[in-house]
């Protein structure tokens, strides 16, 4: 397996698709990164040299945040808003959308599994 920014990447895939396993790339800069190192065709990883693939590695490094500074830095955006007390930092602290959604359909995978209420006797 080759390694990039401390991701194994699978060796069987097409490069541009193995690529987009590394948290902070995805297909658009995966192309655009390849297109740099001059890597053409998609090979599969596996058939890969390995002055391309350092080539690779050393684009992402150099060009790209990923994985662990990334996240650490997506961490400290939703702490700070949360911290100033804005409206999105609200709804992140409440686990709910922060980006205008609605909520009373639809949101289940933030609101959690349906709560059954029991129905009231009408024939009283």
């Amino acid at each position: 397996m080759a390694i990039v920014s401390g991701v194994n990447i699978p060796d069987n895939k097409r490069v541009e698709t193995a690529l987009t396993s590394v948290y902070g790339i995805g297909s658009f800069q995966a192309k655009s990164i390849l297109e740099k190192a001059g890597v053409f065709d998609n090979p599969r990883v596996r058939d890969m040299e390995d002055s391309d693939l350092n080539r690779v590695r050393e684009i992402i490094d150099r060009e790209n945040v990923v994985e662990g500074d990334l996240r650490r830095e997506v961490n400290q955006n939703i702490r700070r808003l949360i911290d100033i007390g804005s409206y999105r930092g609200t709804r992140h602290r409440r686990a709910l959308p922060a980006r205008g959604q609605r909520t009373k359909t639809n949101a289940r995978s933030k609101r959690g599994r349906r709560i059954a209420v029991a129905r009231r006797n009408t024939t009283e």
